[in-house]
C-alpha cells in the first residue's frame, strides 16, 4: 500500500522539488497539494519543469486521508498552520521550516518534533510521528563536523566560510534574489549570527556534551541558483589518513554522504540528494569541505530521506538523482 502524501504550500521552491522527487517515487501516493494562491491550478503552470509528467491542480482544501503531511511553508507559518488546523493524531508531519528544529521549540499542539538528519538521528527518525527537517546550511556545514564531534575531537573554534545558491532565498522575489543584482555578484550576510547556527550548536552537542567552542561561520550569497559550498577548517592533531578513516567510518552506513580522496565541486551534487566531504591537513588544521544541493538534501530530498525512513522504505526510494555534472 503506498504512502499517502498531502502536501501544504506547493507553490514555491521547496514545494516544488518535493513534487518532482515524489511523482516518480515508486511507493507514494499525493493526495493534495495546497497552495490557496493557486487553487484550480495546474502544478505544470507553476512548476514548468513537471509539465508532461502531472496532471494535479493545486488546491485550497485539505485531506485528512493522508499518512504524511509535508510543510513547504515559510518561517513562523508551519507553527500558524498547526495552531489554525486540527491534523490529527494520524497523519505525521514533516516540517521544511525552521519553527520546530530546536529543542526548545519542538513541541506544539502536544506534537513533538525530532530533528530530521538522518545521519545524526536515523534510528529516533524511524520511530517518530514528526520531523523537523534541518536547514540548508545547518546540514552542509553538520555533516562536514559530526564526525570529529562524535569523537570528541572539536578542540578549538571553527572557521566557516559558506557559499549558497540564489534558491535557498526562496521564490518570493527581492532585492538580494533579483537578477540584476545577483548575477556576476558575491556576498556576505549575516556574519556569525546566521540562524542555523543555533541547530548546528545543538546538533554537535548532542555528539560531544563538552563542545563550548565558537562557531564562525560567514555565509555568502552567490552568482548561481543551487549548491551549498562550506569550506572549515579547524585545529587537529590527527593526520589526514587518521581523519579520512574517521569520516568513512562515521558515514559507511549512510547512502547520501560520502568522503572523497580527490577535491570536489558543485556540480558534482546539484539535483542529487548527495552530500559530499573532501579533507586536507594543513600544519596543525584540518580543512574541510562540504557540499550539497541546498533544495535536495538541504530541504525536500532530505525531507523524502525522512519519510522512507519513518514508513519502513528503502531511504533511498526515489532519490537515486543523476547530478548535473555532465
Amino acid at each position: 500500500m503506498k504512502v499517502r502524501v498531502g502536501i501544504i504550500g506547493g507553490a514555491g521552491y521547496t514545494g516544488g522539488e518535493l513534487l518532482r522527487i515524489l511523482i516518480n517515487h515508486p511507493e507514494v501516493e499525493i493526495v493534495f497539494v495546497n497552495s490557496s494562491s493557486n487553487a484550480g491550478n495546474s502544478i505544470s503552470d507553476i512548476h514548468a519543469d513537471l509539465f508532461g509528467d502531472t496532471d494535479l491542480k493545486f488546491t485550497d482544501q485539505i485531506s485528512q486521508a493522508i499518512d504524511v503531511l509535508f510543510l513547504c511553508v515559510g518561517h513562523g507559518d508551519a507553527r500558524k498552520f498547526l495552531e489554525a488546523n486540527a491534523v490529527e493524531d494520524k497523519v505525521r508531519i514533516i516540517d521544511l521550516s525552521q519553527d520546530f528544529r530546536l529543542n526548545l521549540n519542538s513541541e506544539v499542539a502536544k506534537r513533538k518534533f525530532i530533528y530530521g538528519l538522518p545521519e545524526l538521528n536515523r534510528e529516533s527518525i524511524k520511530a517518530a510521528q514528526n520531523i523537523a527537517n534541518p536547514g540548508c546550511f545547518a546540514t552542509c556545514i553538520q555533516i562536514g563536523l559530526m564526525p570529529l564531534a562524535e569523537n570528541g575531537l572539536l578542540i578549538s573554534e571553527v572557521h566557516i566560510n559558506a557559499t549558497t545558491g540564489s534558491t535557498g532565498a526562496g521564490q518570493g522575489l527581492s532585492q538580494t534574489s533579483h537578477f540584476s543584482w545577483r548575477n556576476n555578484n558575491l556576498s556576505v550576510y549575516k556574519a556569525f549570527e546566521h540562524q542555523h547556527l543555533s541547530e548546528i550548536s545543538q546538533s554537535l552537542a548532542q555528539l560531544q556534551s563538552s563542545f563550548d567552542k565558537q562557531l564562525n561561520f560567514i555565509p555568502q550569497r552567490g552568482d548561481f541558483t543551487r549548491g551549498i559550498l562550506a569550506a572549515m577548517y579547524l585545529e587537529s592533531e590527527l593526520s589526514l589518513e587518521e581523519a579520512e578513516q574517521l569520516y568513512e567510518d562515521f558515514y559507511a552506513s549512510h547512502p547520501f554522504a560520502h568522503l572523497s580522496k580527490k577535491n570536489i565541486d558543485l556540480k558534482q551534487v546539484v539535483n542529487t540528494n548527495k552530500a559530499l566531504i573532501y579533507l586536507e591537513k594543513h600544519g596543525s588544521k584540518l580543512f574541510i569541505v562540504s557540499i550539497i544541493d541546498n533544495l535536495t538534501k538541504g530541504a525536500s530530498g532530505q525531507a523524502v530521506q525522512n519519510m522512507n525512513l519513518m514508513f519502513g522504505l528503502d531511504e533511498t526510494a526515489g532519490l537515486r538523482l543523476k547530478a548535473t555534472a555532465f
